[in-house]
């Protein structure tokens, strides 16, 4: 999973715009390099959206992973910064924050067959559609999907607490990286049953929760790419690709190849 301080990725240009031309404004975008944008925050709600290829989106809360068909809802105000894995397909919407409803928190969603149609119609509609036409018609139909559409788990929670927050970034940056809370306690000074307290308090998870949970959201743009299961389960720490692979069914409901099917 990227890390905030990702180096090996082009820099993508944020659109700027003072105000959205219509309630929802759609960008295509095909980005043959992976790249990242720099934190920033707008005033509109934010749809990242992939067709193919994995983004992955992180605020101060946390990181949100989109795999193809799920879509990474960004409220209005939110620092963020996105990461795009190479050869992604990449579909954004802003939408006024009074037109898309009350939801608050970033989250990722299921973009499911109507409404990914919805988008890929949307995103050929010129900019000044309009909005008593049909249209607008088919804009407010594909809104009010996005507000009823279901919640994937595709995110992982950063703790506040500083030791905490320590630790999760070093294993961000190396999530095969095998040391026990004891070893991580003796590192930050303080005691296993403490940060052990901290992380379900913080994050809702235990440790060895959390590392799972980041290790897989890890392996999604790898397997997205066609790499072997084996190449990636020893790559983000696992021992043996069984292992890999019921974390995996644990996880997301389904193995690494229904996940990603042909």
């Amino acid at each position: 999973m990227p890390g905030n301080g990702q180096t090996d990725r082009r820099e993508r240009q944020i659109p700027q715009l003072a105000r959205l031309p219509r309630p929802l404004y759609a960008r295509n975008e095909s980005l043959v390099n992976a790249v990242g944008t720099p934190r920033h925050t707008h005033a509109w709600v934010q749809l990242s959206y992939a067709v193919r290829g994995v983004l992955h989106v992180h605020t101060a809360e946390g990181s949100f992973v989109a795999p193809p068909q799920r879509a990474v809802w960004i409220p209005a105000g939110i620092e963020h910064e996105v990461f795009s894995s190479a050869h992604t397909e990449m579909r954004s919407l802003y939408l006024d924050p009074v037109a898309a409803g009350g939801a608050e928190g970033c989250r990722v969603i299921e973009i499911d067959a109507l409404t990914r149609e919805l988008i890929r119609r949307f995103c050929e509609l010129p900019v000044a559609y309009d909005e008593q036409g049909p249209d607008g018609r088919l804009a407010r139909v594909l809104l009010d999907q996005l507000q009823v559409a279901r919640e994937v788990g595709l995110s992982l929670p950063l703790p506040a607490d500083p030791r905490l927050l320590r630790l999760c970034q070093a294993l961000q940056e190396a999530p095969d990286d095998a040391r026990t809370l004891l070893q991580w306690s003796q590192a930050l000074g303080a005691s296993e049953k403490t940060l052990r307290r901290l992380f379900l308090r913080e994050t809702g998870l235990t440790f060895r929760a959390w590392r799972q949970r980041l290790r897989l959201l890890g392996s999604l743009e790898a397997l997205e790419q066609g790499r072997r299961v084996t190449e990636v389960a020893l790559g983000c720490g696992y021992d043996s690709t069984s292992a890999f692979i019921a974390a995996f069914r644990q996880q997301f409901g389904v193995t690494p190849g229904d996940f990603f099917p042909p």
